[in-house]
């Protein structure tokens, strides 16, 4: 197919250890516009709690997804031919102002919402999720498809403290950013801090699918569940790295066994087909707890198996129009 769209750098011309590092070795540009999807890394980890080093993850998640290929091997889907994409570069940060952090990245992220391009953003934590939600779902809330090990939807930390990578959902919830009756958590597990600390995440209407009840039913009835629940408005879908087995993606902040393996999370994603996805992410690869690279070529493999997905979603939309 032949399209003005950009295209990734061909490794068979330019080996992939050569040339620029961006995202799956798409053209850097300055601005969305004119994008489908705009492919932007949010260097930040202000919400840690415990151990730091999400800063670094789009950086090397930028280097891994130069294994990404034009074509899905399952699917067939060129997303480079059917969509628009590019990477736009890192938002603005602040590492030192939590606070204005996150005014940072709400503001980069609604230049990009504005151009109409949909976003598929690297983390950083899983806090960098809410001021990504400020600038998607302004005006309207949005159903969430949710991957992870934890609810995230804790209240407060450290005497009060309100913003934490343990909280973003709970604050999206509450200022009215996330239908919760159009939200599921899946890959739920780990110890918790108290008997009852999910309560307040169903009392919302969330549906919350622990790790055991996956395993029971397997990835295509809970995503049949997952997608009725989204159903046919905005939704948006947010991947923790941490869903998947810490033995496979031993690089994040918060690793709990008994997860994902990547073939499941690769099952899972590809199941979103359908979903009308306003906007994407993947957090909370942390490379200096690493192997090889091997958390952040899953985060980059998993940016790729949402493209596909996202792509597609593009493309029916323009054969309708």
């Amino acid at each position: 197919m032949t399209t003005n769209f950009h295209q990734p750098v061909d490794a068979a011309e330019v080996p992939r250890f050569a040339g620029h590092s961006t995202f799956m070795r798409l053209p850097a540009v300055t601005s969305a516009a004119g994008l489908d999807i705009a492919l932007v890394g949010i260097p930040w980890d202000g919400g840690t709690t415990n151990r730091a080093g999400a800063r670094h993850g789009p950086r090397e998640m930028r280097n891994q997804s130069s294994l990404m290929r034009r074509v899905h091997h399952v699917s067939g889907t060129e997303p480079f031919s059917i969509a628009n994409v590019a990477d736009v570069g890192d938002l603005s940060v602040n590492p030192i102002d939590l606070m204005d952090g996150l005014k940072r990245i709400e503001d980069g992220m609604r230049t990009i919402v504005e151009a109409r391009a949909i976003p598929l953003s690297a983390g950083g934590d899983h806090l960098t999720t809410l001021p990504v939600l400020r600038a998607v779902a302004a005006g309207r809330p949005v159903g969430l498809i949710h991957f992870d090990a934890h609810s995230d939807t804790n209240d407060t930390y450290f005497g009060g403290n309100p913003y934490t990578h343990g909280t973003p959902f709970r604050r999206a919830i509450e200022e009215g950013l996330i239908d919760p009756k159009r939200m599921v958590q899946i890959g739920i597990r780990g110890s918790i801090y108290e008997p009852g600390e999910h309560d307040w995440a169903r009392a919302q209407g969330i549906r919350v699918i622990y790790m055991e009840e996956f395993i029971r039913r397997g990835a295509e009835d809970v995503m049949a569940e997952a997608r009725a629940i989204a159903g046919s408005g905005p939704t948006y879908v947010s991947f923790d790295i941490d869903s998947i087995d810490p033995s496979m993606a031993p690089g994040t902040g918060t690793p709990e066994i008994g997860g994902f393996t990547t073939r499941e999370a690769q099952a899972l994603v590809r199941l979103l087909d359908g979903v009308d996805i306003v906007g994407a992410d993947v957090v909370e690869v942390s490379p200096p707890f690493d192997l090889a690279g091997m958390t952040a070529l899953a985060g980059a493999t998993m940016m790729f198996e949402l493209l596909c997905v996202m792509a597609t979603s593009v493309a029916k939309r323009r054969a309708g129009s």
